[in-house]
């Protein structure tokens, strides 16, 4: 009854208010499941905007740096660029290596953690913003958590896996790592070579899709969990129903976004301990 009442005003029932919200600026419609020709403008443009926003943050931390007491953004960055650097040194033993995988740790974090905070802002309120500016608000598409965006996590999933390789050649050399795809870890003998390799894909792969589809699975499902609450805000009405809706729209409004700030944060950190703990494992000898 609520769809029908929905439809016959113009408005959009619950289930179209959720794949409109779902749904990508796209540079085209996408042919299949995986269509790699198609662009979400949306998730670029904020990914984009965000890391310069991240590394804005940082050169200004460390531009108003000083040896006397430090202020609150001055400690608060240091006191992140420890935390990394504590965490570097414990996982990747190459002091030459950690002059990159460091920063680049930091980097990660910082970039992660700002794409997961904009599942904060209210989720009607970019949408809104973009269809005034569009003009057809129903044909006014935008996604603003890049993170939940497979195409985003796997890409971040995959630049690690391409760093990761990059340090199993420098660190063992060419010969050396192909000589470990096809003797580890059963052990140095021509029938074992098979399985060696088959083992080595695997794990390549499998540990790529579980970093990007870990991050990607959390961030959709926090998404889809405030698209939800809002629907309860919007099925407000002067009835005792509508009343305890709009209440609870609130209540659980606001519970879930103090909980999701940890969510957001713990993402962020495990997708950094992840990066380090893959670029560590480049770098130990089976």
């Amino acid at each position: 009854m609520a769809a029908e009442n929905a439809a016959e005003h113009g408005g959009q029932t619950a289930g179209e208010y959720i794949v409109h919200h779902l749904t990508h600026l796209q540079s085209s419609k996408p042919a299949g499941v995986a269509d790699f020709s198609v662009f979400n403008f949306d998730s670029i443009f904020f990914a984009i905007l965000l890391g310069v926003l991240g590394c804005w943050l940082l050169w200004l931390g460390a531009r108003k740096a000083t040896s006397g007491v430090p202020g609150r953004f001055q400690a608060a960055v240091e006191i992140l660029v420890e935390v990394v650097d504590q965490q570097a040194k414990g996982i990747v033993h190459n002091a030459t290596s950690r002059k990159f995988v460091a920063p680049l740790a930091l980097t990660v974090f910082v970039w992660i953690f700002l794409l997961n905070a904009m599942d904060l802002l209210p989720v009607d309120l970019l949408p809104w913003i973009w269809g005034l500016i569009h003009g057809d608000p129903h044909h006014a598409y935008l996604r603003v958590v890049p993170t939940a965006d497979l195409s985003v996590a796997m890409g971040l999933s995959v630049s690690v896996l391409l760093i990761c390789l990059y340090y199993n050649i420098k660190i063992k050399g060419a010969g050396g790592w192909v000589h470990e795809l096809f003797t580890a870890p059963f052990g140095n003998h021509w029938a074992l070579y098979p399985f060696n390799f088959a083992m080595q894909l695997i794990e390549f792969v499998a540990k790529t899709v579980s970093h990007g589809m870990r991050l990607f699975g959390n961030m959709y499902a926090g998404e889809l969990i405030f698209l939800l609450i809002a629907l309860m805000g919007g099925a407000w009405s002067l009835s005792a129903t509508g009343i305890l809706l709009s209440i609870g729209h609130v209540i659980a409004g606001t519970a879930w976004a103090i909980f999701h700030i940890l969510i957001i944060t713990l993402q962020a950190f495990v997708f950094m301990m992840l990066t380090l703990v893959y670029v560590g494992q480049a770098h130990d000898a089976h």
